[in-house]
Formats: structure tokens, C-alpha cells, sequence
């Protein structure tokens, strides 16, 4: 899919592209393409002389060489953007971007919310935009309130998981579910992490390479302020995911403490019966009790007792609680 947005009265709109002949008749500020197709990639070539990437190249690239400025002049960033799904586990999506010609092309495998997001505002507030280099910061200004909005979903989801593992009565069931929360909300927030360490990162060589102006490195200064906050806030999210833990794989030492007690106090109180039983199970001739008619209640009654008086002196120090 091909998008193309123009810059009309200060506002991004977006122009239908069903054809090459289409792409040719419009000056685009913003060419974003999603899972683009090889006659898409041929009509940047030859319109633009702008050479997409595959999709190995946005992935399978090396940090350092993330952002470079090619031969031609054109310059070249990958960024991740954090994708959040309601059907499965969160993950990062990597954006190819290229600044060539006074346009900004885009290229990714997923429709991402930023991009979304970042389309509807520019319609929606004109002047915000304009041209190519305020479309780049505003999706990177998006993202970090996109991370923001889910960090905010990670501590609410932190918040039941502690009211759970804090409640009264807290079973294995209840522990596991806690843990496989935790799980998750750990690996969410450290992808934000990652994700805001690599807009940093962007937004760094952006103003480096004296790309900007005096409003948009201004601008970029904010961005890198929101994501510096959003650093301390995946801090403290992490330290209440570890009290969580702790706390959860302390409930579940309790419990299995408590199994191993039960035990414990069965064992102790059985071993004065079983050595009754052991006395008087020995086939010796000359037992006295051998031959006594009461010997076999009286067997059983002191058995009885001995194992009773273990449980009566364990509830009164209250080892049974």
C-alpha cells in the first residue's frame, strides 16, 4: 500500500493512488508505504530516483549504521516504532525512513498507530505541518505519547495484578496468573524502553546534522525532554514489577510452607503410634501383655492418645494456625 499526503492550506491531506500516472501528477511531502509492492517500489525509482529498501535491509542492520547519509545526498534512519496488539504480545516494528528531495518517504511492514494517529492530527490542525521535516518530528513527538499512553496501560494492568496478589486468601491459581501478568507488563515496558532509547537516538542525529531549524530543533528539544520523563517512569514501573514478583514468589514460598508444615506436624504426631505399634508388634515370648485379654484396646487407646496429644500441644503454641 502506497500513501501520499500534500501539504494543502497548512493541512497533510492524503491523495488516492490507484496508478503510476497518479503518483507522477502530485507533489507529495510525505510518501508512506506499507508493505509495499515491487510495481510500488519501481514508481519511487522512477519518479523519484529513491531507492526503498527491502525488508531484510530495515531489519537486519546493525545499530551503528542506523542512520547515514548516502552518496547522493539522501539521508537514511531506521527507527522502531512500538506496535501493540490486542490479539497477541507487543512488539517493535522498524520504519525505514528517507529525507530526499524535500520529501520524506517511509517504509514499513505494519499500518502503525503513530502513523495513524500523526494523519489524523495534520488534517485536523492546520499550519501544524510544513513540510517533510515537521512530518518526521511529529511522528517521532507521536511516539513518545503513544509509549507514554502505554505505560499509563501498564501501570493500571499493575495496579489489579497488586490488588490480586495482596488480598486475603492468595492461592497457587491466583500466583500463577499474577506471574504470567507480570511476565507480560515486563516485556511491555522494556520494549518501550528500548523503543524511546532509539527515538533518542534519531532525534539526536537530527540535531547533529544541523537539519533542523530554529523551531523544529526546538521541538526536538521537547521530544527528547517527553522521552527523558518517559525514562523515569519505565524505572519506577520496573521497580514495582520487581516488588510484584517478590512479593507473588513470596506468597507461593507461604503456601508451599504451609503444605510442608502439614507434613511435618502429620509426621511428628504419627511417631509416637507408629512406635507403639512397633513395641507391640515384636514376636517375643515373653512380652507381658501377650497374654492379656484388654492387651489389644489397650494397644489401640494408647495409640490413640499418643497421636492426640501431639495435635493438642501443637494448636496450643498455635503451630497449627
Amino acid at each position: 500500500m502506497i500513501n501520499v499526503f500534500v501539504l494543502q492550506n497548512g493541512r497533510l491531506n492524503q491523495v488516492p493512488i490507484a496508478s503510476r500516472e497518479d503518483l507522477e501528477n502530485v507533489a507529495p511531502v510525505w510518501v508512506d508505504l506499507t508493505d509495499p509492492t515491487d510495481d510500488e517500489r519501481a514508481w519511487v525509482k522512477t519518479i523519484y530516483g529513491v531507492i526503498l529498501p527491502g525488508e531484510d535491509e530495515v531489519s537486519d542492520i546493525e545499530a551503528s549504521a542506523r542512520y547515514y547519509e548516502a552518496e547522493n545526498g539522501d539521508l537514511h534512519l531506521r527507527t522502531d516504532f512500538l506496535l501493540e496488539e490486542d490479539d497477541g504480545p507487543s512488539r517493535v516494528v522498524t520504519v525505514a525512513f528517507i529525507l530526499a528531495r524535500k520529501m520524506l518517504f517511509s517504509v514499513h511492514t505494519d499500518d502503525l498507530p503513530v502513523f495513524r494517529l500523526v494523519r489524523l492530527r495534520a488534517r485536523s490542525r492546520p499550519g501544524s505541518i510544513e513540510d517533510y521535516m515537521d512530518v518526521l518530528l511529529d511522528l517521532y513527538a507521536t511516539d513518545a505519547e503513544y509509549s507514554a499512553d502505554a505505560l499509563e496501560g501498564i501501570y493500571e494492568s499493575l495496579e489489579q495484578v497488586s490488588q490480586r496478589v495482596l488480598q486475603k486468601e492468595f492461592t497457587d491459581q491466583d500466583a500463577a496468573a499474577a506471574l504470567n501478568a507480570i511476565a507480560q507488563e515486563e516485556d511491555l515496558n522494556g520494549r518501550i524502553r528500548r523503543n524511546m532509547m532509539d527515538t533518542r537516538r534519531a532525534v539526536s542525529f537530527l540535531m547533529r546534522g544541523r537539519l533542523l531549524n530554529s523551531d523544529q530543533f526546538e521541538e526536538a528539544r521537547q521530544i527528547l525532554r517527553d522521552i527523558e520523563s518517559l525514562d523515569g517512569h519505565t524505572s519506577f514501573l520496573f521497580d514495582k514489577i520487581n516488588f510484584l514478583m517478590d512479593a507473588t514468589v513470596g506468597f507461593i514460598n507461604i503456601n508451599q510452607n504451609k503444605i510442608i508444615k502439614i507434613f511435618s506436624v502429620a509426621s511428628v504426631a504419627f511417631l509416637p503410634p507408629t512406635l507403639i505399634a512397633s513395641v507391640y508388634g515384636m514376636n517375643f515370648k515373653n512380652l507381658p501383655e501377650l497374654e492379656w485379654a484388654y492387651g489389644y484396646p489397650w494397644a489401640w487407646a494408647l495409640m490413640i492418645a499418643s497421636a492426640i496429644a501431639p495435635f493438642w500441644y501443637f494448636r496450643k503454641r498455635g503451630w497449627l494456625k
